[in-house]
C-alpha cells in the first residue's frame, strides 16, 4: 500500500532572499523571491511562511500566485532583518500539469546576511539561496 504511493520530487525550484535597492523609498531592502527554473508554467501556487526558534514563533503569512511562468521568478514578500535571527520556513505548494507538488525551503537562523550574498543569475541581483 505505502509502496504504491509516489511522492514526486521537486526540482528546479529555488527560494532566495535578495538584497536590493528600493527606488520608491530609497532604501536597501531584503525581499524573498521564488524562482522557477523549469520549462513549464507552475499553477495555483500557495506559499506559507513562518519564522521560528526555540522560544519565538511568528504569525503565518500566506501568498497565492495564479501562474509562475516557465523560467521566471516572482517577488513573494519583504522580509525584515529582525527575522534573520530566526529560522525562516517557506512551504510552497503548486500544480505542474495535473500533479500537486510541495517543497519546504528553510533559511536557518543567522544565514541571511550581507557576507553570504552571491550573484543569483536568474534575478541578476545578489542574494542568499535557501537550503
Amino acid at each position: 500500500m505505502k509502496k504504491d504511493i509516489q511522492i514526486p520530487e521537486v526540482i528546479n525550484i529555488e527560494m532566495a532572499v535578495v538584497y536590493e535597492y528600493n527606488d520608491i523609498y530609497r532604501t536597501d531592502d531584503w525581499n524573498v523571491y521564488l524562482i522557477n527554473n523549469k520549462n513549464v508554467d507552475l499553477e495555483m501556487l500557495v506559499i506559507v511562511t513562518q519564522g521560528f526558534s526555540e522560544t519565538k514563533i511568528t504569525s503565518l503569512f500566506r501568498k497565492k500566485i495564479d501562474v509562475l511562468p516557465a523560467n521566471s521568478f516572482a517577488k513573494i514578500e519583504l522580509i525584515q532583518p529582525e527575522l534573520f535571527k530566526l529560522n525562516n520556513r517557506f512551504q510552497v505548494s503548486f500544480f505542474e500539469g495535473n500533479s500537486l507538488f510541495e517543497k519546504t525551503f528553510l533559511f536557518k537562523e543567522n544565514t541571511i546576511k550581507e557576507a553570504a550574498l552571491r550573484m543569483i543569475p536568474e534575478i541578476k541581483k545578489r542574494g542568499v539561496l535557501a537550503k
